[in-house]
């Protein structure tokens, strides 16, 4: 049987519906306030089982029976607020997982990180598996969190655990509602007329999902796999969304101290009414980055084809015109 974490999530509910149609029995952990998402609704043959992932007994106890783990929980922030508790959840919480899944000499288990646990090219390139993460007044705390748990991974690897990581990049597909990509997709939907200057790497949840499965399956361990379609520029994106959409394309370009000006805004609005925004200094100086990023090494390990960004968006467009 196979256990997953994070399973009512975006990725985990793609990642449990595909592992359905292979035949696999699958035990999915959620918390007692979790909702089990629509896309697994109507699945009558996945063993749910309610664990915090900070509780070593329930976790242990969902681990029973279990040959391979995969583990796609995770707490995502960027408020300063929220780093205490995302590096429990995230650092402690897969230490946990870990711990237990040695005790009970689990056969493999797959860690689902994130690019932002990945270190900048310092030569203009292509963001590879080899540019090593530093620590700096940069970095987020969702980044630290990342990176400290996938230390966590290799720390487990040395003592005997058979672990691989993917590091995806952006995360995008029709399911994700209103929530991380999707609330991007909604904000364009809605008018959004503006766009930052830098650049990123995007992925179908699809491909992510099928590209674990293929890793789990595989002889590879102790390694990790950045999981990327394409690399656009912030710009070319909200474009191509803005126009399968029937919407103008973002026409203001932002600049820095635009972005700063409303940061600041926002935080005295925020120590006059409690009120969170999602806009900080990390969000800013991310925004503006020109990150690109290199999927050599997971086509060459498993002979993998990525859909297409294009296709991808306008998937999502046309469920959000229809829905």
């Amino acid at each position: 049987m196979i256990l997953v974490t994070g399973a009512t999530g975006f990725l985990g509910s793609e990642l449990i519906s595909q592992l359905l149609l292979r035949g696999e029995k699958i035990r999915a952990i959620k918390r007692d306030t979790s909702q089990i998402p629509q896309i697994l609704a109507d699945k009558t043959d996945i063993e749910w089982f309610n664990a915090n992932i900070l509780d070593y007994f329930a976790l242990s106890e969902a681990l029973e029976g279990i040959s391979s783990v995969y583990h796609c929980a995770a707490l995502i922030s960027f408020h300063p607020k929220d780093k205490k508790e995302m590096l429990k959840v995230n650092v402690e919480g897969t230490a946990n997982l870990l711990n237990i899944c040695m005790e009970k000499h689990i056969r493999r288990l797959l860690h689902v990180s994130s690019i932002s646990a990945i270190g900048e090219s310092k030569k203009g390139n292509l963001i590879t598996e080899k540019d090593h993460w530093e620590f700096g007044p940069g970095q987020s705390a969702y980044s630290i969190s990342k990176y400290k748990s996938e230390m966590e991974v290799f720390r487990a690897v040395a003592e005997g655990l058979n672990a691989v990581i993917v590091n995806p990049s952006i995360i995008i597909g029709k399911n994700a509602g209103k929530e991380g990509s999707g609330q991007l997709f909604e904000s364009i939907r809605t008018g959004l007329n503006y766009f930052p200057g830098g650049s990123c790497g995007y992925v179908d949840v699809a491909d992510v999902a099928e590209a674990m499965i293929l890793l789990m399956e595989s002889n590879i361990s102790d390694q990790r796999f950045i999981i990327n379609s394409e690399n656009l520029t912030y710009k070319e994106f909200f474009s191509s969304i803005a126009m399968k959409l029937g919407k103008e394309p973002p026409a203001i370009a932002l600049k820095p101290w635009m972005m700063y000006m409303a940061w600041l805004v926002s935080r005295v609005i925020t120590l006059l009414t409690g009120r969170r925004f999602g806009l900080n200094a990390e969000t800013v100086r991310s925004a503006f980055k020109k990150q690109t990023y290199s999927n050599e090494k997971i086509k060459k390990a498993i002979n993998f084809n990525f859909k297409p960004v294009d296709e991808s968006i306008s998937e999502i467009c046309l469920h959000l015109k229809n829905s």
